[in-house]
């Protein structure tokens, strides 16, 4: 047996006693250190109108690492003991169970460290997408783990970021991680205006919307200039959106949605994410402010949505 959170209603999480998974033939069970809690999961975690409760023991759980215990039959290349992030999504739990080629393995560079491969991976991903360069002018809509993670990579890439979120200390954790220069998200206009300002009134050539809202969606809209590329990496999953065709069209611009759902690209995204980490490229260590058991669940998801000071991402700790 094992323990593993069931969401049992809207708010509503309760830890109970669940059997092992087995892993079958191309499998691995991996016994679970930790995992990331991200932004997704507090919508389901609140409940929406397309919700069935009780969930899945472990749900919701995808940025999971820890040591395979248990290979299936005709695994090749990993081993019991082997350290790995996976691509999984029961990991809430203290087992999971993935697919052999849907996990990395973890180098001895990162013993002991967190990992939430998932998240990671994302952000390579969309820094792909991004298409960013050095001389380029990059806006950066929400400072969150994904917008910080962004910030450093664009500009070690060379590129000039511009960060806009609404704390004080999400615009600070920018700076630390590559920023140029920071707008509070306050007011619409006075951000256009501020933009315009800081680029002459060409506005920017990349602008990545990491929010998932539809203000930040239609602020990506007003920031991009001519000919350049809108990414938006947003989780929009609360219900449709509207957008200003005729401005986006006027401007020539290429629109970039940077969720990927191919499972190679996620994995080169994972791996990636991985080497630059171990590298010592990213250090992405500060960015992981607050952690909980997994009887804090219910916490960590509240945290998630209310952003208590200092606030940039939680991780449910399992040994």
């Amino acid at each position: 047996m094992m323990r593993a959170a069931i969401l049992e209603g809207p708010e509503t999480v309760r830890i109970e006693n669940a059997t092992l998974p087995v892993p079958g033939p191309g499998e691995v069970r991996i016994r679970l250190e930790g995992c990331g809690v991200c932004a997704s999961n507090v919508e389901p975690w609140q409940g929406q109108a397309w919700s069935r409760f009780p969930g899945d023991p472990g749900g919701l759980g995808h940025e999971g690492w820890g040591e395979i215990d248990v290979v299936g039959a005709g695994v090749e290349g990993l081993s019991p003991g082997d350290r790995v992030a996976s691509l999984s999504f029961r990991s809430f739990a203290d087992y999971d169970v993935a697919r052999a080629d849907m996990v990395v393995r973890l180098p001895d560079a990162l013993s002991g460290e967190p990992f939430p491969g998932e998240p990671l991976g994302c952000a390579f991903n969309i820094f792909r997408r991004s298409d960013i360069g050095p001389g380029q002018t990059v806006a950066i809509i929400g400072i969150g783990f994904l917008g910080a993670v962004l910030t450093r990579l664009a500009s070690d890439a060379g590129a000039r970021v511009i960060a806009i979120s609404r704390r004080q200390e999400s615009l600070d954790l920018a700076r630390r991680y590559g920023a140029a220069e920071t707008i509070p998200m306050q007011d619409h206009h006075a951000i256009i205006d501020a933009v315009k300002a800081l680029t002459g009134e060409g506005m920017c050539d990349r602008v990545i919307e990491a929010v998932g809202k539809q203000w930040p969606l239609d602020l990506a809209g007003e920031l991009i200039g001519f000919g350049g590329r809108l990414v938006v990496a947003g989780y929009h999953q609360d219900g449709p959106r509207q957008v200003n065709l005729q401005n986006w069209n006027w401007k020539g611009i290429d629109v970039i949605n940077a969720h990927e759902r191919d499972p190679a690209v996620q994995m080169q995204g994972l791996r990636a994410a991985v080497d630059a980490v171990a590298g010592g490229r990213l250090d992405p260590a500060p960015l992981y402010t607050h952690r909980y058991t997994l009887e804090q669940l219910g916490e960590a998801l509240a945290a998630t949505r209310d952003k208590p000071g200092h606030f940039v991402k939680a991780l449910v700790m399992l040994r």
